[in-house]
């Protein structure tokens, strides 16, 4: 299918997928068994300088915007999600930043993060704030110019291994909702430690960690937008954020389905190679069916996303003004219903796709030094992180609701 992708834009998705084959197909599967999170080959990857392709020139990008962020996620996650995580879930670190931040954040830290000198993360979940976040008690005091971060966060994809940390406290608890915040955290700072490592059942080689703050004192600068904005800020990150969830989940389902296809074409069954059965060809037709369907769904709405911000980002950069001020200013719509609906899309496809690839593969495709299975347990969490799926409903009828209002 031809998205009309212009030559840069297919450059970067080539680039992205010949530099997954090279630096994380050799390792992916040591490092999903050990749980080993592979520094050499995410360093050797950040060098092509495509991880940070979405963001702005003027901090170290490639001037590109979802569309990149997309092409990039998608062939990555294609070779192995997991490794490619490790700039999927920095990218969701970098984003409120880039939306939120002042000239003067985003100056600071982005430039770091476009060329991935460092990683960021971010943590929003706890253990009794998992969907609803309004239920949070990880707290942030106000004291002179700074503010003391006390409490936990669970969860945190890049959690070990990222330098910068975008965290959700409740610098309020009587205004609910409405009083909670967003602060910029970089390791090393007094009173940040790490809890918990997860185990976890896919994404393997990324360290998925508790975040713990006991007595941590935060600059006042680092307040992202303003106090009691945090939900804003999340609901705004998700918007430009959940396409590369997508993007994720449908590079796994190509991926799985890249193997498949390159087995079942030479696996012979009663004399006959078994992509003459039927039930088989059948299961083949309905995966690309499925993925393609996705990929049209999703790439359609990050280029509709590019051209309604791009004279955001550069009127907010001409300004020095913070991004989500211009949107406001500029009316331009939000996004929640679409990129909703690209995360179910392709999360729920992946999952289906990944589940009918091990099946038509047999018993080899249930086997660990085979790389379906990975595929298949790699795909669930794309339908349960950044909003369950049941959440991206809720999400998709509100809007709907909303607009049948208007």
């Amino acid at each position: 299918m031809d998205y009309e992708l212009s030559e840069v834009q297919a450059e970067i998705r080539d680039l992205a997928y010949q530099t997954a084959i090279r630096e994380f197909k050799p390792v992916r599967e040591r490092c999903d068994a050990e749980e080993e999170f592979p520094w050499d080959a995410v360093r050797r990857a950040a060098k092509s300088d495509i991880a940070g392709a979405y963001l702005p020139e003027a901090y170290g990008g490639l001037g590109g915007g979802i569309v990149e962020l997309v092409l990039v996620a998608e062939q990555f996650a294609r070779v192995c999600s997991g490794i490619g995580l490790a700039f999927g879930a920095s990218g969701l670190g970098t984003l409120p930043i880039l939306l939120l931040g002042s000239a003067e954040q985003r100056e600071r830290w982005l430039p770091d993060l476009a060329s991935s000198k460092k990683l960021a993360a971010f943590s929003i979940t706890e253990a009794g704030a998992g969907s609803d976040a309004t239920a949070m008690r990880c707290l942030a005091k106000r004291d002179g110019d700074h503010y003391v971060l006390d409490g936990s966060k669970c969860f945190v994809s890049n959690g070990s291994v990222a330098e910068i940390y975008v965290v959700f406290a409740t610098t309020n608890p009587s205004r609910g909702a409405r009083g909670v915040s967003v602060f910029i955290v970089e390791k090393g700072t007094p009173g940040f430690g790490f809890g918990k490592k997860e185990r976890k059942m896919g994404i393997r080689a990324n360290p998925t960690y508790e975040l713990v703050f006991q007595n941590c004192r935060i600059p006042k600068a680092n307040l992202l937008y303003k106090e009691g904005y945090g939900l804003f800020t999340a609901q705004t990150t998700f918007d430009f954020s959940r396409p590369g969830v997508a993007a994720q989940a449908l590079g796994i389902a190509q991926g799985a389905l890249d193997e498949t296809l390159a087995y079942i074409r030479q696996r012979k069954q009663f004399g006959r190679p078994v992509t003459s059965f039927q039930a088989i060809s059948h299961m083949m037709a309905d995966c690309a069916v499925q993925i393609e369907m996705s990929r049209a769904l999703l790439y359609a709405t990050a280029k509709a996303m590019d051209k309604a911000m791009r004279p955001v980002y550069e009127k907010a950069l001409a300004d020095r003004a913070i991004v989500y001020d211009v949107m406001n200013k500029m009316d331009v719509k939000r996004w929640t219903k679409e990129s909703a609906m690209c995360k179910l899309s392709c999360s729920d496809v992946a999952m289906k796709v990944t589940t009918d690839c091990v099946q038509m593969c047999g018993g080899i495709g249930y086997m660990r030094d085979f790389p379906l299975e990975k595929f298949m347990r790699d795909a669930k969490i794309t339908q349960i992180y950044e909003g369950t799926n049941q959440i991206q409903r809720n999400e998709i009828a509100m809007m709907m609701i909303k607009e049948l209002a208007s």
